[in-house]
């Protein structure tokens, strides 16, 4: 094809094509062909490199097949990579991580129908990979104490390890403590091989300075980790989540240390009670605090939280409905606690009582959260309209409010940024269009839902939001009586139910009479 032919190709040359203009020049095409040199090729492999990661991992391996440059270019730049850890793969190892050479986040991942790596394969990762920095197990049953005793000794630049459905135990945990002098981050995730929970696990002899974050998640034997949890001097984040047993005796330690560096806990689906809560208060360094389905949280353990930590910026409850946090604790974080930015209330009855007083007294209120809570009505988010100055985020879900609350936003909240309403049976969809168009900048997400055949509309948690006919004056709300709407649709439910059931009752009898079934007697007709 004219020149082409004879000339030698570069391995850096490429061959662009510009397509025919026009459908009687495809035959003239082939014969036009012309090598243009490709100006990749003048490019330093550190800035091809540094093209490649801003690409996805599909853009990058069709990358790598286009020349032996690129390929190299590709594999001395993947610093993260992640493996199905399926025994299948042993034989492939070697080869991988000579392409792979720089690799320091690494994921090993393997499914329950299965067999992951072994000891062996493991060991062979840790030699290749002596500069990991991150490590994540899942599913890796085959991996035992001895395999990750092994791997600790010989990648000792580890930042960061995560666990789950592993089946090592504390030896293996304790020598990653030991011989990972840089270790920053520790998640474990139902670690099956500390069910005994016979040996503890100690911050070791190096990981005592450097541990920054504990994760613990569905775990048998958490409380093993006590000692560890304790001996992490600059610990700051502690992750409790779904473990058995009773926790209090393990924050008591915690608040008797009084950790001043310690500044984020998340307690979720724990027996712990107002007596962790008050231990941990003594940790006055708090900023962030999560208290997730604990039924026997009550109020005052939330009290002695909001004294002591008068730091706290970031405050999740979820009250799982159980009523026993409500105003008197929001109105202590109220009082104490005037950096809060940041507030989500799930299944916690707060009313306007301690809605106003977080409105008045934490002026630098960002983000708010309201879910589940059959007590918050128009009138509290009228409230929260007109005090809530610095608001930029609202998400309220399954509560009782209406199309008036909603209203009372377009004035207030000026830096309000973006409001989600999700399941409040009581807004409709033309209250949010209203909205957009009186606030144009507002981002309105909501989630109506009608009931069909009812002239009312009953929010999640029960109260009727039909018959608001007098307007709202002056940032005030008339909120129907809960009580009287809560009757009147039961009273509903159970008329309809009686009609259905006796219709049924009656076409049943009906058709065992027609067929001969009946004894004889129509008495029970």
């Amino acid at each position: 094809m004219g020149q082409s032919s004879s000339t030698a190709l570069d391995p850096t040359d490429r061959v662009f094509l510009s397509p025919p203009r026009f459908s009687n020049e495809i035959v003239e095409f082939a014969e036009d062909i012309v090598l243009t040199r490709d100006y990749t090729g003048d490019l330093p492999d550190d800035c091809l490199a540094c093209i490649f990661q801003f690409l996805g991992a599909g853009d990058r391996k069709q990358c790598s097949l286009v020349c032996k440059r690129w390929l190299r270019v590709d594999g001395l730049s993947r610093y993260r990579l992640s493996l199905n850890a399926h025994s299948e793969i042993l034989s492939s190892l070697q080869s991988i991580f000579t392409r792979f050479d720089s690799v320091t986040k690494l994921a090993l991942r393997c499914d329950r129908k299965s067999i992951s790596i072994n000891d062996d394969a493991f060991v062979l990762i840790s030699i290749r990979c002596q500069n990991l920095t991150r490590l994540k197990l899942r599913g890796c049953r085959e991996i035992t104490d001895h395999g990750i005793t092994t791997f600790a000794q010989n990648c000792k630049t580890l930042k960061k390890l995560s666990c789950g459905s592993c089946t090592f135990g504390a030896k293996g945990i304790n020598s990653v403590l030991d011989h990972c002098t840089l270790l920053e981050e520790l998640s474990i995730k139902r670690l099956r091989g500390i069910r005994d929970g016979i040996q503890l696990i100690g911050p070791g002899a190096s990981a005592a300075s450097s541990l920054k974050s504990i994760c613990l998640k569905e775990l048998v034997n958490g409380q093993c980790f006590e000692p560890l949890v304790i001996g992490a001097k600059n610990l700051r984040t502690l992750k409790i989540i779904r473990c058995l047993g009773d926790w209090d005796s393990v924050l008591d330690v915690i608040g008797d240390s009084k950790n001043t560096s310690l500044n984020e806990i998340h307690l979720e689906r724990l027996q712990v009670t107002d007596r962790g809560l008050t231990a941990i208060s003594n940790c006055s360094s708090i900023e962030n605090l999560h208290i997730v389905k604990a039924p026997e949280c009550t109020n005052k353990g939330l009290v002695s939280v909001a004294q002591k930590c008068s730091l706290l910026r970031k405050l999740h409850i979820d009250g799982w409905r159980s009523n026993k946090i409500g105003d008197e604790a929001l109105i202590a974080v109220a009082k104490h606690c005037p950096n809060l930015q940041e507030l989500v209330l799930i299944g916690v009855n707060a009313t306007h009582l301690s809605l106003t007083a977080i409105a008045c007294n934490c002026s630098k209120l960002e983000r708010l959260a309201l879910c589940g809570s059959g007590a918050i009505g128009d009138a509290e988010i009228a409230c929260i309209s007109a005090k809530c100055v610095a608001l930029k985020k609202l998400c309220i879900k399954g509560c009782a409010i209406s199309d008036l609350g909603i209203e009372a936003l377009a004035w207030g909240c000026p830096n309000l940024v973006k409001i989600k309403v999700k399941k409040c049976r009581g807004v409709s969809s033309d209250v949010a269009e209203w909205l957009r168009v009186r606030r144009g900048s507002l981002i309105v997400n909501l989630d109506a839902e009608e009931i069909d055949g009812l002239d009312a509309s009953v929010s999640d948690g029960g109260l009727q939001e039909g018959g608001l006919e007098v307007p709202m004056m002056g940032g005030q709300v008339n909120v129907p009586d809960a009580s009287s709407n809560i009757v009147g649709r039961l009273s509903y439910l159970k008329v309809k139910m009686g009609l259905v059931a006796g219709r049924n009752l009656v076409a049943g009898k009906f058709r065992r009479w027609t067929n001969g079934e009946s004894s004889g007697s129509n008495d029970n007709l």
